[in-house]
This record gives C-alpha cells, sequence and structure tokens, in this order.
C-alpha cells in the first residue's frame, strides 16, 4: 500500500523539474538570439547624411536590448525562486503525510490491542463463569447423592435392623453377629405377602395344587433340575430374586394366563422383570427338561407303546396318536394373510389368528414329539409334511409302524388314518370306530394341556418369535405332570374345536392301502371291532 501511494507523487516530482528546464532553456535561446541579432542597414549607409540619426536608435536599441534582458533575467529568476518553493512545499507535504501515516499506523495498533485485551478478558470471564458453573452443578449432584445415599443407607439400617432381628430369633446371637450388614439399591416397595404364603410349608398342598397346576413335590423337583441355570448371584445394590419364586412368576403366569400387571401384583416384581423371568424360565425348560421328559421313545419304550395301544384298540404296531391344535395369537405384522384361521373365524365370527401345534402322543397322553409354530393358514397334512417327524419318516426310522392321525392327514406307509369315502362298510365302521379310540388318546391330551395352562386358550402378550419357545414348555411341563400322575381339575378341562380339513391327496400310498383293509378285516373277524356304529 505504501508503494502505490507514493508512486503519483515521485512521478510528479520527477516531471516538474524537466518542465521548468524546458522553459529554462527556451528563454536562454530567445535571449542568446537576442543578443546575436544585429540588423542590416543597408539603406542606412546609402543614406550617409543620417549618421547621428542612426547613432541615437542604435543607442535606444541598446537601452531596450538591456531592459529586455534585464526582464528575462529577472523571469528566470523568479521561475527559478517559484520551483524552489514548490520544491519545499513538496517536501513538507510529504513530511505531513508520514507523519499522519504513522499516527494512523500508531492508532491502528493501540485499537488493536485494547480489542485483544478486551478478548481475552471476556474469555477470562466466561471461563471463570464455566468453572463456578460447573462447581455448582457438582456441589448440587453431590448434595442429592448424599440425600440419595442417606436415604438409602437409613433404609438398608432399617432392612438389615429387621434381618438381624429374625436371624438372632431364628438362631440366636450367634447368626445375628454374623449377618453383616449389606448395601441395597432404592426400589419401589411391593407387596409380597401372596407369593411369602404360598411359598410357606404350612401352605395346603391342594390349594398350591390349584394355583400352579401340581403339587409341591413336583415344583420342588422342577426348582432342583432348573436350579444351574435359573440361579443367580446377589449383587452389593440387590438380592437376586430366588429361584423358587422365578419358577413360581412362569409356572403362574402359564397356568392362569394372567395379564403380566396382575403377576407383578402377586408376587411382588417388576412387570419387566414378570416378562424376563417368564422367558428366561421357559428358555431353561426348553434347553434342560425338553431333552429329559419329551423325546421319542427308545427301542424298550416303543414296544411297551405298541401293547398299550394294541391292548385298547386291537390294532398292532401303533406307536403314537397325532393330532394338531390352533393356538390364538395376535394379528402379527408380517404375514398377516399367512396367519389368518378362517375356519375359526367362520364359527366363532370373529377374526382370529393362530399358530399351530402338532403333537405325537404315547398312550398315557404323554407328548413324544411336538412341531410348533407353522402359521394357523395351513391344513394339518402341509403341518406334517414340513414337521421334523416326516424327515424322520423319510430316513426310515418309522418303519413297520402306525401313527395314527384323523381325516385331516393323509394315508401313508406310516400314518394310519379312518375311511372318509361315503358308504362305509361294517368292516370300515368298526376300522373307524377302533381307530377313534386311538386318535381320542391325542385329542384329550391336548384337552389337558389347554385346559392346565390357560395361556394357550387366549391371545398372548408374548411376541410372536418367542412364542415357540413358551409353548415348547408348555408341552414339557404337561409330561412332568402327567409322568407324575398330577390330576387335573375336571372344572379346567375344555373342549377343543379344531376342524378337520380332508387333504387333496388323501391316498398318498396303495400299499398303505391295502394293509389298512387287511387290520380292518382282522378287527372285525377276530372280535376286536365294537358294534357301536350298529345303534
Amino acid at each position: 500500500m505504501k508503494s502505490d501511494v507514493s508512486r503519483p507523487e515521485e512521478q510528479r516530482d520527477h516531471q516538474l523539474p524537466s518542465d521548468y528546464s524546458y522553459y529554462y532553456s527556451l528563454l536562454q535561446q530567445t535571449y542568446d538570439q537576442m543578443n546575436d541579432y544585429k540588423p542590416i542597414e543597408l539603406r542606412v549607409e546609402e543614406n550617409e547624411t543620417s549618421t547621428i540619426e542612426e547613432d541615437h536608435e542604435e543607442e535606444e536599441e541598446e537601452g531596450k536590448q538591456e531592459m529586455k534582458t534585464k526582464g528575462l533575467k529577472e523571469i528566470l529568476t523568479s521561475l527559478l525562486l517559484i520551483e524552489d518553493q514548490e520544491k519545499s512545499d513538496k517536501n513538507e507535504w510529504r513530511k505531513a503525510q508520514e507523519e499522519d501515516k504513522m499516527m494512523f499506523e500508531d492508532n491502528h495498533k493501540k485499537k488493536t490491542k485494547a480489542m485483544l485485551d478486551y478478548r481475552s478478558e471476556c474469555q477470562q470471564y466466561d471461563d471463570v463463569l464455566d468453572q463456578t458453573n460447573r462447581v455448582r452443578k457438582r456441589k448440587s449432584r453431590a448434595a442429592t447423592a448424599a440425600a440419595v445415599a442417606s436415604a438409602a443407607a437409613a433404609v438398608a439400617v432399617d432392612l438389615v435392623d429387621n434381618d438381624q432381628k429374625s436371624t438372632a430369633a431364628a438362631g440366636g446371637p450367634a447368626a445375628a453377629a454374623a449377618a453383616g450388614p449389606q448395601r441395597r439399591l432404592w426400589v419401589k416397595t411391593r407387596s409380597k405377602d401372596w407369593w411369602d404364603k404360598c411359598n410357606s410349608p404350612d401352605f395346603p398342598d391342594q390349594d398350591f395344587r390349584k394355583a400352579f397346576r401340581m403339587g409341591k413335590d413336583t415344583f420342588e423337583m422342577i426348582c432342583n433340575e432348573l436350579t444351574s441355570v435359573v440361579a443367580k448371584e446377589n449383587t452389593m445394590l440387590r438380592d437376586a430374586v430366588p429361584v423358587r419364586q422365578r419358577v413360581a412368576v412362569c409356572i403362574w403366569r402359564l397356568a392362569t394366563g394372567e395379564p403380566l400387571r396382575l403377576v407383578s401384583r402377586r408376587f411382588g416384581l417388576g412387570i419387566s422383570t414378570c416378562h424376563k423371568l417368564v422367558l428366561e424360565v421357559c428358555s431353561a425348560i426348553k434347553n434342560v427338561l425338553m431333552p429329559k421328559y419329551l423325546q421319542w421313545p427308545d427301542d424298550e419304550s416303543t414296544a411297551m407303546i405298541k401293547d398299550e395301544f394294541a391292548s385298547v384298540s386291537g390294532i398292532p404296531n401303533v406307536v403314537g396318536s397325532m393330532y394338531t391344535t390352533h393356538i390364538p395369537i395376535i394379528a402379527p405384522k408380517i404375514s398377516v394373510a399367512a396367519y389368518f384361521n378362517k375356519r375359526h373365524t367362520e364359527r366363532n365370527q370373529k377374526t382370529s389368528y393362530s399358530i399351530t401345534v402338532q403333537g405325537v402322543v404315547d398312550p398315557r397322553g404323554v407328548f413324544t414329539d411336538v412341531c410348533i409354530g407353522w402359521p394357523g393358514s395351513m391344513p394339518d397334512d402341509q403341518v406334517l409334511e414340513k414337521s421334523a417327524l416326516h424327515q424322520r419318516a423319510n430316513g426310515g426310522l418309522l418303519k413297520d409302524v402306525w401313527i395314527v392321525g384323523s381325516s385331516g392327514y393323509p394315508l401313508m406307509d406310516w400314518v394310519l388314518v379312518p375311511y372318509t369315502q361315503p358308504h362305509l362298510t361294517w368292516t370300515q365302521h368298526a376300522f373307524n370306530e377302533k381307530i377313534g379310540e386311538i386318535q381320542r388318546v391325542a385329542k384329550d391330551a391336548f384337552a389337558r394341556l389347554k385346559g392346565r395352562w390357560s395361556c394357550l386358550q387366549k391371545r398372548t402378550e408374548v411376541k410372536l418369535q418367542d412364542l415357540p419357545v413358551v409353548l415348547g414348555a408348555c408341552c414339557v411341563l404337561h409330561n412332568i405332570c402327567e409322568m407324575r400322575n398330577e390330576e387335573i381339575d375336571p372344572e379346567l378341562m375344555i373342549e377343543l374345536m379344531d376342524d378337520e380339513m380332508v387333504p387333496e391327496a388323501a391316498l398318498r400310498s396303495a400299499n398303505a392301502m391295502k394293509v389298512r383293509d387287511s387290520i380292518a378285516h382282522n378287527l372285525l373277524h377276530h372280535n376286536h371291532a365294537g358294534t357301536s356304529f350298529l345303534s
């Protein structure tokens, strides 16, 4: 910026002396010409008589010449003085400009420094305010934490005192001294009176059986089996929920189907805690108890099952009775049409959605195979084709044995179903009567399953992806109750309303048709078939 401002002045300083020198040289030439000028006086010389006049004119001319020379010198002197004056004025103006510039720069530096100082002071002030606010917040949090801690400590002291008092009453001073202080996290106070009453040794076994669908011994056995998986350790903040209470929450929820908010009130736990306990215990039942209490029979058990079914119906080589039921669900968010149960909707006049449970039972009604979770719109024969039982049969594990099913299943080399054509013969009627007795075993088993575990009768709050685990746990608990001869209250028994559809391909094996005709003929001629169809 400095070089750009000073450039016009420097150019002007260089131009002015050259202009004055030009004028000076011009005047000097004029002066020289005037000095060298000599007029031609040819006419004067011819007139010799005018010598005096010429002398006089020459004197006048010389005077004029001297005056001109003097005037030119004065002009030149004036010009030189003007030039010197202008140079001095320029020098003074340049000095004034430089002083103004230096003053402006000094003022700018002072203002900049003042602004920077002000900014630093503002930042320091903001830092002080922030630090003060942080200190205030820290003190406020510390005061709140101290208040909460003091309240929690007071509650803990009361609880510890109560525990020590109860311990001292039960085990004496030594037990009271051994019980050290415990830290507890503040939680919402909920009443556990109902569960404490049920968990008491004095609680009647009949009332316990009515509440949990099983006796105390069976309940204790389940708790012992699941302790290694379900038990949780106590922490410094709170005590873990005991195993018996965890199992009780799950079984009560399955047995009654009560909403979680009511289960929460009964057991003195949070709603989310109850939901979590139900899923955890059901998963433990599936992983720990299902391999023990729900499995396909071995060779020895298979022989016993054949004999029992043969003694009931006279049909040989029957290893199981099969039935498929529907469990109502809330309409899912995806694949709604697949879970739509059209037959139940038409009968009930209310939109119904469901999933299927296919099960095979032995003569006692104990499940030996289950297939859970296929959508309710699928017919029984399609559910069977997608089950592990069908894969087991294709692998040759069900060779030369029968599983009895209803008319909703096709006749296959290992599936025995009743006759469905019109105008049946006496032999076919007798066969259908006997095979119906076997089929009734599975249907009654499912009726006891749904009656014992009421959560299967209503739309549950359990998510669709978690429902197979819950249903599997119900089947395992049903088997435990059946094996331990836990009788079900007759008031809990229900009538199943599962419509059967004749499959599109009801006959899958011509050889099976011949064997079925032979079995029907033997039943009639060996007096194994009844005559109830005649009445």
